[in-house]
């Protein structure tokens, strides 16, 4: 975990002004410790399921986000200031899946977490941001030791079973059961994805007793957000619809889960919620068109972007067409 900082260290922030648009005047400040850890803990709550708990993006949403989300351990620190930060977290960025937090955060917050990045993560390039605490949920992190060479890398995920040692094998079994969802290497930018025999998720924890397990690399019990990450069994689609699936897969499920409920980790950690595409109160009175505008122009006041710049007009339309036929039909 990374070392807490000393009091006396200092980096470049900003002092929140009011005005009409709540927009953050960039009126250097030394941002103290605890302004510090207080954008840690936005950060931990907010942004580590794209850019990753240690700010380089190596995480499975940048499997399925394209362009991927910002490595900030690779970014200039000339650029990547607080005030740009500030910026994108107030308007979002045209084309990505950036969507704007102005609705989500206060202009204080964005001032503290983007003066986290910047000192953690772009001029520190700090290992880790001391996620696995109790306070979050993971009071003997170290059970899940053997699994750590899978999640910084030092053993690669498409190394052969056959070339594992039997703790490897143990590792690399725990890393798939717990670990992959926040610490997948595939799809950094390091190199091709690796094929795996299986892609399973790791799910929060609701109350999750941490009773202490008979084997150190023993998995935790089943997290009530898996079953909605199940890819549904559909026959008889037309070559539309299993393009839209495809394409709902790759760009639409990691929010609003595989069986569309958006009941899984992510929809559910969103706020407000993704929305539930089977719930007939939600989709009762919508329609194709209705569904094209939200997915073109994304929604104000929600974590769900414009997709006009990722998808095409054509891609929108398989999506769709998948969505009426999975889970809830839509009029023509």
């Amino acid at each position: 975990m990374a070392a807490a900082l000393p009091a006396a260290v200092c980096v470049v922030a900003f002092t929140v002004l009011p005005g009409p648009a709540q927009a953050a005047s960039a009126v250097p400040s030394s941002s103290t410790t605890a302004q510090l850890e207080a954008g840690r803990k936005v950060y931990n709550f907010r942004c580590y399921y794209c850019h990753g708990y240690s700010g380089n993006a190596q995480t499975v949403a940048t499997s399925f986000l394209s362009p991927p989300p910002a490595d900030f351990t690779g970014a200039k620190a000339a650029r990547f200031t607080p005030e740009h930060i500030v910026s994108v977290l107030q308007s979002g960025k045209a084309g990505t899946a950036m969507p704007s937090f102005r609705n989500t955060l206060t202009v204080t917050e964005m001032a503290q977490v983007a003066a986290f990045v910047v000192d953690e993560f772009v001029l520190r390039k700090a290992p880790n941001t001391r996620y696995h605490t109790a306070e979050n949920g993971w009071p003997d992190h170290q059970r899940y030791r053997t699994a750590f060479p899978f999640a910084t890398g030092e053993i690669p995920m498409g190394r052969p079973w056959e070339e594992l040692s039997e703790e490897q094998a143990r590792g690399k079994r725990l890393f798939l059961n717990s670990c992959v969802t926040c610490h997948d290497r595939g799809g950094s930018r390091e190199g091709s994805r690796a094929i795996w025999e299986a892609r399973p998720l790791s799910y929060p924890r609701n109350n999750f007793s941490f009773t202490p397990l008979p084997k150190p690399d023993a998995i935790a019990s089943a997290s009530p957000y898996a079953l909605h990450d199940m890819p549904l069994k559909i026959t008889g689609m037309t070559p539309l619809e299993r393009q839209g699936q495809k394409l709902w897969k790759d760009n639409c499920a990691f929010c609003h889960a595989a069986d569309g409920t958006g009941k899984n980790w992510i929809g559910s950690f969103l706020e407000p919620h993704a929305r539930n595409l089977r719930d007939p109160e939600v989709m009762g009175s919508m329609t194709r068109a209705r569904l094209k505008e939200a997915i073109r122009e994304g929604l104000a006041g929600t974590s769900m972007p414009a997709w006009k710049s990722v998808l095409s007009d054509k891609e929108i339309t398989a999506i769709i067409a998948y969505i009426s036929r999975a889970f809830h039909p839509l009029p023509e």
